[in-house]
């Protein structure tokens, strides 16, 4: 597992963050799903059913960016599997099929150890007569799967939410006979500036600091208006620097960082490497002095000589 999967499944595997999440997609933000409801299941048999090379559980397909980073856990009534998405988008549609197969080996693995259970136990048949399976009796239930996806990128989610949407031109009666198996997306694009306050956890900053990454102006007004992005903590601040690529240092004797003031420091040095940019510019047309040069581009004479290699 790359550094930037194993930042990012750390952090969304913690049971208050995860709950979080499930909270804002499933029932809008309201606090449904208490993370000590939670507990984690294994995922490295569903990994290796996807295609896990060579036996070591994890997804044989990656292609460029990609982090596919799977979680999963329940609170007795549904079985939750989240799936961390940072990709290209030649595989936009691999993600979809993906899904597939996670869902459908969460129901098959029950069965077939339900199947097994009664069989060793000699009890299948139960008191309302023969079960529909052999081994598996008619009154036996299992947990229903809900799969939801994390683009963790502030690009447009441009690939299929629907398995009908990846087979082309179909006749209609042939689609009625396919179920439509559909994806449950979460894309930072659209998620609107007032639903991030259905988020209770360091998930609203973390996914807004994302998604407005590359938008200076929009990001100070978010980080002015949340007192939660000056404290920060680690894990956060991994999350952020492997996903937008940010000089994130976190001092070692201290528990959290303050992304007001960072991200102070970074515009001011973002306005210097601009100011160099044009200085380079007008160097290279050769029309002006290099006084003029520092007086345009805000610079001190030296420091465009030094550009000039003067």
């Amino acid at each position: 597992m790359s550094v930037k999967e194993n930042v990012i499944t750390k952090y969304m595997g913690q049971k208050h963050i995860f709950a979080d999440l499930l909270n804002y997609y499933i029932y809008g933000g309201r606090q449904a799903i208490g993370p000590d409801s939670l507990e984690e299941l294994d995922t490295c048999e569903a990994e290796a059913l996807y295609g896990g090379k060579d036996g070591d559980g994890q997804p044989a397909q990656r292609t460029g960016d990609v982090i596919r980073s799977l979680v999963a856990m329940t609170d007795g009534r549904a079985a939750y599997l989240l799936l961390a998405v940072e990709t290209q988008p030649d595989i936009y549609d691999v993600i979809l099929a993906e899904n597939m197969i996670y869902d459908a080996f969460q129901y098959t693995e029950p069965v077939s150890g339900a199947v097994a259970s009664h069989r060793c136990s000699s009890d299948c048949r139960g008191a309302d007569g023969d079960g529909s399976l052999p081994g598996f009796m008619k009154q036996g239930r299992i947990l229903p799967v809900v799969t939801l996806v994390v683009y963790f990128s502030a690009r447009e989610w441009v690939g299929p939410m629907s398995l009908h949407k990846m087979f082309g031109e179909q006749d209609a009666r042939v689609l009625a006979l396919v179920p439509d198996y559909k994806i449950n997306l979460i894309a930072l694009a659209s998620i609107k500036d007032s639903d991030f306050e259905k988020f209770h956890t360091s998930l609203k900053e973390v996914l807004s600091f994302i998604k407005y990454w590359q938008d200076a102006d929009r990001l100070w007004e978010a980080m002015e208006a949340d007192e939660g992005f000056r404290h920060l903590g680690r894990a956060e601040a991994d999350v952020l620097k492997a996903c937008t690529g940010a000089n994130l240092e976190m001092e070692k004797d201290k528990g959290a960082i303050d992304m007001c003031d960072v991200f102070k420091n970074l515009a001011e040095k973002w306005v210097v490497e601009e100011k160099k940019e044009s200085a380079r510019r007008m160097i290279a047309s050769g029309r002006l002095t290099e006084e003029e040069i520092a007086e345009y581009a805000g610079l001190p004479v030296e420091e465009v000589r030094e550009l000039a290699g003067v």
